[in-house]
């Protein structure tokens, strides 16, 4: 009961992830007002849930569960992707209990890693989890979207800080830089309980919290000196630093639309932190992480930096095009984002067909 899961048991979890994945970028194409299929069509209100809870929730959850090396773990995971799932089939509100169930696992799963090792990047990830139950349980009551997204962001921005601020320990010695990056992670989570009292004191706390964390992460994040090397590593740190650049657009773009400054909308920062910096830190990690999750050899091609490199220029067609309020550039840089994520799944699948081809070789 307490043993880990073997990799193999580890790949349905996965699978319903993906699916998730690839309807809600579908439901996102759709929104623009692009034919897609009927199932991705049917799915335009939930393109974020599917996106961030579903997804997101599930693939960040199996990587928790890795780490903790627990069957229990697991649920958690499994429980997200059967939410997607289940909103596929039309069935909202046992969807949104099982992404609610999910994360109070994933909540628990995150005290467990803590109480395993306490250190501060511990502490920023269990403030992720927090925002990612709390966000859930918040939809689960009626609220809507609009509310619900801002802690679905602090889930995902305060988990790759803590899990970038680990990767860097042996660069970030200094307990006051480390507790930095902690007391800055309580300011987006700030942010979102404020905006239902306080609209816009707490986007203003919230963007303050984003640009205080794309800061540290671009100073002190141990990119900076990988970015120097070769292959892999290089290319992963170039991938965390154009995702820190976005996060601190974001930041900017955020004040931009609360203040109403311009045609900006909220698609601008919305999607510059969503595909600029979540999605390139999922392009940077994938090699790393698809491998430990899945045991699956995954060799790294010069061929990644074509997403990557797609991705960046469609955002800044897509996040121009708002802020000159042009809904023509808004809308074929929108197609190009999802033609570089579907570029980057079909490299990875490429890759791992290569590394396992590579291996029935020797």
């Amino acid at each position: 009961m307490w043993g880990d899961l073997k990799p193999v048991y580890r790949f349905p979890i996965l699978f319903l992830g993906m699916v998730s994945l690839i309807i809600g970028i579908l439901a996102g194409i759709g929104r623009l007002g692009t034919l897609v299929p009927q199932v991705a069509l049917q799915q335009v209100a939930h393109h974020g849930v599917l996106m961030i809870p579903a997804f997101f929730g599930t693939v960040i959850g199996l990587e928790r569960a890795v780490a903790i090396g627990q069957r229990w773990a697991y649920l958690a995971p499994l429980l997200t992707g059967l939410g997607g799932l289940l909103l596929l089939a039309s069935m909202s509100s046992s969807a949104l209990l099982l992404l609610v169930a999910g994360s109070l696992l994933f909540l628990g799963a995150s005290v467990r890693v803590l109480q395993i090792q306490s250190a501060v990047h511990n502490w920023i990830l269990l403030g992720g989890a927090v925002a990612l139950l709390s966000g859930n349980i918040l939809l689960f009551n009626g609220a809507e979207i609009d509310e619900v997204i801002y802690w679905w962001i602090a889930f995902l921005v305060l988990t790759i800080a803590g899990e970038r601020l680990e990767l860097s320990r042996l660069v970030v010695q200094s307990g006051r830089r480390r507790l930095l990056l902690a007391l800055l992670s309580v300011v987006p989570l700030a942010g979102a309980a404020l905006r239902p009292f306080s609209p816009e004191d707490g986007l203003l706390l919230f963007s303050a919290g984003l640009a205080g964390i794309g800061l540290w992460l671009l100073l002190f994040d141990i990119a900076r000196r990988t970015v120097r090397l070769n292959g892999l590593t290089r290319f992963t740190a170039v991938c965390m630093l154009a995702g820190y650049a976005w996060l601190l657009a974001s930041a900017v773009l955020f004040v931009t639309v609360q203040l109403g400054i311009g045609a900006v909308t909220r698609d601008a920062p919305l999607h510059s932190l969503l595909l600029g910096f979540v999605f390139s830190m999922v392009i940077g990690h994938a090699l790393i992480i698809f491998p430990a999750v899945t045991q699956l050899r995954i060799p790294y091609s010069p061929l990644f930096y074509l997403p990557l490199l797609l991705l960046q220029l469609s955002l800044l067609v897509r996040v121009g095009g708002g802020i000159a309020g042009s809904s023509s550039l808004l809308l074929h840089g929108g197609h190009l984002n999802g033609v570089a994520l579907a570029l980057f799944i079909l490299t990875l699948v490429w890759s791992i067909a290569r590394g396992q081809l590579n291996r029935s070789g020797r």
